[in-house]
């Protein structure tokens, strides 16, 4: 094995989070593999923040003022894959 990027970046986290074998990985199209890592990135993202309640998101942003720009990210990534749904206007909501 080697510290090339792309052991680094996709054979570790393969290894790691989706306790593939060394086999498998070998006998893997390297474009699956990417894809693979691809998702596992995108599945840590959305589920970056489960679990804080609003006070302790409060407390962080006024800590770590760059949490906010993760926030935001996250935020627009639940609302791409539809995980939030996107606020009504007051006529479209049928109150006007």
């Amino acid at each position: 094995m080697s510290n090339s990027p792309f052991v680094v970046g996709c054979v570790i986290p393969l290894m790691k989070d989706l306790n593939m074998s060394w086999y498998e990985i070998k006998t893997t199209p390297r474009f699956e593999l990417e894809g693979l890592v691809k998702g596992l990135s995108e599945y840590n993202s959305l589920h970056s923040f489960d679990g804080y309640t609003a006070d302790d998101l409060k407390e962080s942003f006024k800590k770590k003022p760059e949490m906010r720009q993760q926030w935001n990210e996250y935020l627009a990534k639940r609302r791409k894959y539809g995980l939030i749904k996107s606020s009504k206007s007051f006529s479209e909501a049928g109150l006007i």
